[in-house]
């Protein structure tokens, strides 16, 4: 396989991670979900190998519940090649309070944002070139998945675009397309954000834009959540082909 081009090399990446993670602390305790051992390999080292594949240069991590274990091992374990600015949130923010909270710490336009407890082997070169082609403020990373009945799933249009979230719902069982939790957001989002209220992305910044406003783009590799004991049980499966050693 030839090497992704370093298209990220311009690019800041924000990794959300603030949350309390109350669904897995009875498994990891007092062990963050950034630092979730899969296989012995703290979950972080995978996110890392797979943005510096395609030329990350600027990680902006914004941290909440266990911030200080994260910031000891980034100490201890500096990414090679890799400039790493953290922030720590005050008080559980959400996802879209987190990310106004570094929004001031954000250099680049677009910028790619993630949530810290999922992973997607996707081509995030082609995401970002399908991002810049669409023309839209902003564009989600979608994941299509045998089984959406413990995600909500997204409605597409014919171009592309997400005409609605659908809400979770255990009855809807089957395959379909679920939000991947990887997003470019241009300055113009970024402002729209900053903008609303609310702490979440999904339930209080997506929904209440107008439908069509959001770009989709089907990332065609695996998919994983390890925000649960189960999917955190089988990440070792699922992330072995991408280890960093």
């Amino acid at each position: 396989m030839v090497d992704p081009a370093p298209c990220l090399q311009d690019i800041d990446v924000v990794i959300l991670a603030g949350g309390l993670g109350t669904r897995i602390k009875d498994t990891l305790g007092a062990t963050p979900k950034l630092l979730a051992p899969i296989d012995g390999t703290p979950f972080l080292e995978f996110v890392i190998n797979r943005l510096k594949l395609f030329g990350a240069r600027r990680l902006v991590m914004g941290l909440g519940h266990l911030a200080g274990a994260v910031e000891e091992y980034l100490q201890g374990h500096p990414p090679d090649g890799l400039t790493v600015v953290t922030s720590v949130e005050p008080e559980p923010l959400g996802t879209a309070g987190a990310l106004r909270h570094v929004a001031n710490l954000i250099e680049s336009n677009p910028v790619m944002i993630m949530n810290g407890d999922s992973f997607i082997a996707a081509d995030l070169c082609g995401f970002l070139d399908a991002h810049q082609k669409s023309g839209a403020v902003a564009s989600l990373l979608a994941a299509y998945i045998e089984d959406t009945a413990r995600y909500g799933r997204l409605r597409l249009s014919t171009l592309g675009r997400i005409e609605a979230f659908l809400e979770k719902d255990p009855s809807r069982s089957g395959p379909g397309v679920i939000n991947a939790g990887v997003y470019l957001f241009s300055g113009v989002m970024m402002e729209k954000v900053c903008a609303m209220d609310g702490p979440s992305l999904e339930l209080d910044v997506f929904e209440a834009l107008p439908a069509d406003t959001l770009n989709a783009v089907i990332g065609d590799g695996p998919f994983i959540d390890i925000g649960t004991p189960d999917d955190l049980a089988r990440a070792g499966d699922v992330l072995k082909a991408f280890s960093p050693a």
